[in-house]
Formats: C-alpha cells, sequence, structure tokens
C-alpha cells in the first residue's frame, strides 16, 4: 500500500475540483454504496467500465492517469463517489473492488473530512484532499460516512 499526498499539482488540483464541484457536473443517484440491500446511498459519476468510456469528462482524469503511470486502455473502471454529511461515522460493507489478477486500485481524496478508508488488515487511510492511497484491488477494505463536511468526495480508479 503506497500513500502519497500532494499527488496532483496544486493549481490543477483546484481547476479538478472546481470542475467536479460545479453545480451542473452531473451525478446520479444510488440506493447502495458497495452492494444492492445495503442500506447506504450516495451519488456517482461512472467515467469508464466494462471497457468503454462512459463519459466524455474522463479527459478530465488524464492527469491522474499520468501519474498513476497508466492508460484508459488498462483501466477497469474509474468511478466518482460523493458522499452526504451523515449524524454518525459508520463503515460500509468490507468489500474488493474486482477479482483480477494484478488490478490495483486508487482511491483519490477530493476534500478533507473526518471519512476515512479501512483496511481489513487494520490499516486506516484518513480523507485529505490530494492524497492517493494505492492499493492491490484483492485487499479488501470499507469506506465510512462522515459528519464534518457537507460531502465527502472521492475517485475510485481500478486499473492493470
Amino acid at each position: 500500500m503506497k500513500i502519497i499526498d500532494n499527488f496532483l499539482h496544486e493549481q490543477f488540483f483546484e481547476y479538478l475540483k472546481g470542475r467536479l464541484f460545479h453545480p451542473h457536473f452531473a451525478y446520479y443517484h444510488q440506493n447502495q454504496k458497495v452492494d444492492y440491500g445495503d442500506d447506504g446511498e450516495q451519488f456517482t459519476h461512472l467515467f469508464f467500465a466494462d471497457g468503454i468510456i462512459k463519459s466524455t469528462e474522463i479527459k478530465l482524469l488524464e492527469p491522474i492517469f499520468v501519474l498513476l503511470k497508466t492508460e484508459v486502455s488498462k483501466l477497469i473502471r474509474v468511478k466518482l463517489n460523493l458522499q452526504i454529511i451523515e449524524n454518525e461515522i459508520k463503515p460500509s460493507m468490507f468489500h474488493t473492488d474486482n477479482t483480477i489478477e494484478n488490478a490495483t486500485t486508487a482511491i483519490f481524496y477530493l476534500n478533507t473530512n473526518n471519512g476515512k478508508t479501512l483496511f481489513k488488515n487494520g490499516k486506516e487511510v484518513k480523507s485529505v484532499a490530494n492524497r492517493i492511497v494505492i492499493f492491490p484491488s484483492n485487499l479488501e477494505h470499507a469506506g465510512t460516512t462522515h459528519t464534518d463536511t457537507k460531502y465527502r468526495m472521492v475517485l475510485n480508479i481500478n486499473y492493470k
């Protein structure tokens, strides 16, 4: 597992945040966080899945892919999760993002809040703006809710 703070150049990070937090950026309501019936709720924007670009906005993320040393052709899934403030901090279900051999997951945090990413091995990563955590996709992890900001926004990238 690797944690990198100040992952993006500050100027680009602020530009990216401005675009993703813009009132006209499209988010879609999901009745689950990990799996159907998990009682979770969030808004998402799917950039890439099933070998297909799902959003023309994927071009915004190109500098991230360059830093991760991956290409769109090696992407598995790219999804932006936006969660609304809750009254208490609760973890979601532990899960793996996929079962593809030698795949990698990167979680990029777009804002600082008291939410976390928990790992079944006991490690925790705090949500800090412009931080990324990179780990093997088969490592079980869970996100938590947050109580101190309006939103918690994370970009989840799965790639080979």
